[in-house]
């Protein structure tokens, strides 16, 4: 079981920055591909991000393309998302999910955290 806990959300001008932590408890993150989605009011839930568990390549949907970064902390077992030129639309809830790939259903869920762009 692993045990996933994000923070870092909140709310924030358009055009600012936050930086999405993913921290795990009980297991390494290493072992794992780690992603993140969103889900917005009235919307599907989306994949925003991934990084894979063997070589470290990451994806992104193109809505976010050039202003988020995903990347790993192995000391710390965690896994950021670093956003940067924050829109309204980016506002949701961010989901961490733990997985085997990237392109495998999500294993593990956090609880979420709300990131809130607005003026």
């Amino acid at each position: 079981q692993v045990q996933l806990v994000e923070s870092g959300g909140g709310l924030v001008q358009p055009g600012g920055s936050l930086r999405l932590s993913c921290k795990a408890s009980r297991q390494t993150l290493e072992r794992y591909a780690i992603g993140w989605f969103r889900q917005a009011p009235g919307k599907e839930r989306e994949g925003v991000s991934c990084i894979s568990a063997y070589d470290g390549s990451t994806s992104y949907v193109d809505s976010v393309k050039g202003r988020f970064t995903i990347s790993r902390n192995n000391a710390e077992n965690t896994v950021n998302l670093q956003m940067n030129s924050l829109r309204p639309e980016d506002t949701a809830v961010y989901y961490c999910v733990a997985r085997v790939t990237c392109t495998w259903p999500p294993n593990y869920w956090g609880q979420g955290t709300q990131v809130t762009v607005s003026s």
